[in-house]
């Protein structure tokens, strides 16, 4: 593993670590498992198992100890080796985990930016996100960006825009939507770049987490690295 790599890998594990809310760190020897009795884990929504593996090192969250137990000498924590062994309910991901340094960038050429750099509220965001359907609006999570919003327009409405959310341990989660009669064209990662581009300038750890496989096309053209996963498990 390169330099820049080990080193996004630490800021990533640094990140889900703090998420976690529990004393210690995340693992790091490839393979380790370390469960851990979190009420209040931001791996996952409460009360549910939360799972992020970062460089094949995996750190597990549970509302209670007798959930903790349930997992007790598990070694394979994937949904369908949990789903042999527990009552699961409902999944939510597995999502990648990809980030992104300055040295690895790629940037759209600066002759192909299109893109307006315009408050949340002067982008109307809501219009975008009303397009295409529910999931894909919460996937995006366009409105819980706290950086600028960095928008492609057509005649005065949003086609694709682009921001990051303020996350602890100097994050910056990435979210991205493209109206589906646009995309094919280039749009998401001509607003991502942008967005990518302001977080790096900022100092910050760009984060970009996806489940569709077009969302990960976007973020490996623009040089993110994938390093793990998320994936969260409500149990019955």
């Amino acid at each position: 593993m390169g330099e820049p790599v080990a080193e996004l890998l630490r800021s990533a594990r640094g990140l889900w670590a703090e998420l976690a809310g529990v004393p210690g760190e995340f693992p790091s020897a490839t393979g380790e498992v370390r469960v851990a009795v979190a009420p209040d884990s931001g791996l996952c929504p409460r009360g549910w198992v939360g799972m992020v593996t970062l460089g094949g090192a995996t750190l597990v969250t549970v509302p209670d100890e007798a959930t903790g137990e349930l997992l007790h000498g598990e070694r394979i924590f994937t949904e369908s080796a949990l789903r042999g062994r527990l009552a699961v309910a409902s999944v939510l991901g597995p999502a990648t985990l990809s980030y992104v340094s300055r040295a690895a960038f790629s940037p759209v050429a600066p002759d192909a930016l299109r893109v307006e750099q315009l408050t949340v509220s002067q982008a109307n965001l809501g219009e975008l996100e009303r397009v295409p359907g529910e999931e894909d609006a919460a996937e995006a999570d366009l409105g819980g960006i706290t950086s600028p919003a960095f928008v492609i327009r057509a005649h005065g409405r949003p086609l694709a825009a682009a921001g990051y959310a303020r996350w602890p341990h100097r994050t910056a989660h990435l979210c991205v939507l493209t109206a589906p009669a646009a995309r094919g064209r280039g749009l998401a990662r001509t607003v991502a770049s942008a967005a990518t581009a302001h977080a790096l300038a900022a100092g910050l750890l760009p984060q970009w987490r996806a489940r569709p496989l077009a969302s990960c096309r976007v973020a490996a053209a623009l040089g993110y690295e994938e390093l793990g996963a998320q994936l969260s498990l409500r149990l019955g």
